[in-house]
Parts: C-alpha cells; sequence; structure tokens
C-alpha cells in the first residue's frame, strides 16, 4: 500500500475512533448530549458542504430524496450521536468504542429478519453468537459490579440504530454521482431533527476544553472522516478501507486508558476481542464475493480500483460513529451485508465494517477533489 494512504488508514483510525474520547470531554466539561449533537451535526455538515461545493455536486432537489434523506439522518445520524452521548455520561468512552462494534451483528440480524440475508451458513452464525457472547462478557450482567444499566442500552441501542439505518438505505436511497453532496444533505437533516431537542437542551455553559472537543468531533470526526474514507475507498479499493473498522474500538479504548485514565480490566479485553472475532467471522462469506464483484463490475471503466458497496459503519462512528452521513452511498447500492458508521454505512461508524461510502458515480467526482 502507497505510504499517501496508509497515512491516511491510520488518520481515518484515529479522527473516527477518538470520537468516543471527544464525546466524554464534552460532557465532563459542560455540554449536554442535546447540546454536543446538535454542534457535531452542524459542523460536519458545514464541512461536506465545503466539499461538495469544491467538487462541483450539488444538494439533491427530489422532495422523495429528501424524504429519505430525513429518515436515514434519523437513525443514522441524530439518533445515534445522542445515544452515544447520553450513554457516555455513565460509562468509559473506550466501552462505547467497543459497542459501537456491534453494529454488523445488528445488521445481520436485520438482515435475516427482512428476508435480505439468507446466506447464514454455520460460520456467520458463529460469528454472530460470539459477538454477542462478547457483548455480554464485558457487561457482566451476573456480577454486581457489571456494567449493564440503562446506558449501556443506549450504547447498544445507537449501534442498532445505525444497522437499521442501513437497512433502510439499501432499500429506498439510489446510487448517486455527489456522494459528498448526497452526504452533506443528510447531516443537514440530522442537524434539523436535532434541533427538536433545544428545549431540553439545558443551559448552554461550556469551557474551553468542551469547545474544542465539540469541533474536532464535529469537523475531525464527522467531517473530514468522510474524505478520507472516500480517498480510500478510491485509492485502495473498499476492502481495504473496511479493515479501519477493526482499529477503531482498539483506538477508543487505548484513548479513553491514556487521556481520561479509564481502567479496562482483563473481562472488557476478552469481551472486545470476541466480539471482533465475531464480526470478522459474520463477513467471510460475503468478502469473496464483494470482491468478485466489484472487480467484475469496474474493470476497464474508470481506472479506479475496484469498488463495491460494503454497507458500512463501526462506529461511528461517526461511526460513526458513523460516521457516518456517507453511509447514505454504501447503503444505496443496495447491499447491507454485515453492515460497518458503517459502520458494514463503518465501521464501524467497525465493525461500523465503518461506514464505506463509495457510489457507483463517484469517481469522477474523486478526479476533480484531486484537481
Amino acid at each position: 500500500m502507497p505510504l499517501a494512504s496508509t497515512l491516511r488508514m491510520a488518520a481515518l483510525a484515529l479522527f473516527w475512533g477518538s470520537g468516543f474520547l471527544w464525546i466524554k470531554l464534552a460532557l465532563t466539561h459542560g455540554l449536554t448530549p442535546a447540546q454536543i449533537t446538535i454542534v457535531r451535526c452542524a459542523l460536519g455538515t458545514a464541512v461536506l458542504l465545503l466539499l461538495a461545493r469544491r467538487a462541483g455536486q450539488r444538494l439533491p432537489r427530489s422532495r422523495s430524496t429528501w424524504g429519505h434523506l430525513a429518515v436515514a439522518a434519523l437513525f443514522c445520524n441524530a439518533l445515534p450521536f445522542a445515544l452515544f452521548a447520553l450513554g457516555e455520561q455513565h460509562l468509559d468512552s473506550g466501552i462505547a468504542g467497543v459497542l459501537n462494534a456491534t453494529t454488523p451483528l445488528w445488521s445481520l440480524l436485520i438482515g435475516i429478519g427482512l428476508g435480505t440475508d439468507r446466506a447464514l451458513r454455520p460460520v456467520r452464525l458463529t460469528g454472530l453468537l460470539l459477538g454477542f457472547a462478547g457483548t455480554v462478557l464485558i457487561f457482566a450482567p451476573w456480577h454486581h459490579e457489571g456494567l449493564w444499566s440503562l446506558p449501556a442500552l443506549y450504547l447498544l441501542g445507537a449501534a442498532a440504530s445505525y444497522a437499521v439505518a442501513f437497512a433502510y438505505m439499501a432499500r429506498h436511497l439510489t446510487a448517486s454521482e455527489s456522494p459528498m453532496a448526497m452526504s452533506a444533505a443528510q447531516l443537514l437533516a440530522a442537524t434539523t431533527w436535532s434541533t427538536l431537542a433545544l428545549p431540553a437542551a439545558g443551559a448552554f455553559r461550556p469551557d474551553a476544553t468542551a469547545l474544542l472537543a465539540v469541533a474536532a468531533l464535529g469537523v475531525l470526526g464527522t467531517g473530514v472522516t468522510f474524505y478520507l474514507n472516500y480517498r480510500l475507498i478510491a485509492d485502495e479499493g473498499p476492502t481495504t478501507a473496511a479493515t479501519v473498522g477493526y482499529l477503531l474500538p482498539v483506538v477508543s479504548v487505548a484513548l479513553g486508558a491514556a487521556v481520561l485514565g479509564e481502567q479496562t480490566g482483563p473481562r472488557v479485553l476478552t469481551g472486545m476481542a470476541v466480539v471482533l472475532v465475531g464480526v470478522g467471522l459474520t463477513r467471510r462469506n460475503t468478502a469473496s464475493r464483494t470482491r468478485g464483484s466489484a472487480g467484475a463490475r469496474d474493470a476497464g471503466a474508470t481506472g479506479v480500483p475496484p469498488r463495491t458497496a460494503t454497507a458500512g459503519a463501526i462506529a461511528t462512528a461517526d461511526a460513526a460513529e458513523g460516521s457516518t452521513a456517507g453511509a447514505t452511498q454504501d447503503a444505496s447500492q443496495g447491499r447491507t451485508e454485515g453492515a460497518t458508521q458503517g459502520a458494514d454505512g463503518t465501521a464501524v461508524e467497525a465493525t461500523r465494517d465503518a461506514a464505506v461510502v463509495m457510489a457507483q458515480g463517484a469517481a469522477p467526482a474523486v478526479a476533480r477533489l484531486r484537481r
């Protein structure tokens, strides 16, 4: 892999994985969950609007498209962003990052329920069971000092919300030659949704640390990560980009321990490893099909490395968690295979396969951005 792509992947993992740290810092220095969600969406929208303008892309004009984007924005941005902030009021940022990695497991369950993912072979079933077993191990509800609580449900709800969004977008949002404009429109809709919580947002009394943290979350963790992910897919293909999702829990746990002094015991670390192994197993039967179909479709077309829709998100980060407005584009290809922000729409937005975002017509936009 070229050095530029390696550095881009490292920056992507750092920016996405640090999102949970920025949320925690913003919370502990004066911002409420609603305020964090609103500012994050607004700053991410501003970044993507600037990038879309630079690429010569325009916001959609169709009312039906805006309607679908509004639904996607609720489940892929406004709701999970708020739920992660609510959960991190009482749980560590590292735990939030690890649970974001469960998005592909929820996506697989949804695919089975909707009948869109019938290839539940033994290896994928094993992965699904392992993933949720790892989640149970993390929370240890059988221990008095376990982490099972309402905040834990908020975090799991955020990961599940990404999965719902990816399934919806796969059915209702079609491929577009303006992926950044579509993502900007989705975050704009998410900003509108989040402002509905203003009456309950509380007093605005952040200190300088909170302002810097939420600025980093919105600009770097939400806006810039889309562009980096977009370029990484164009240069190296979606399979390489999807591997970033597996780094996000590691980054979030490491930053939580180094910056915030969070104590992550052997049980949580073991649970994280089990979750990631489970996610990897759920992707085994889809990876070869993804690579094969991508190569056949793109051979000789644009000179851009083969690309396909790997529904994205860990996790959001953006996750995003999701990171994850850009998940609109990969979900639009009509696949929800394993979901991860990304999260397999991330990575995971790890996982969030961390919101891998490349629509069929994206190559011309990449060329314009490079110029």
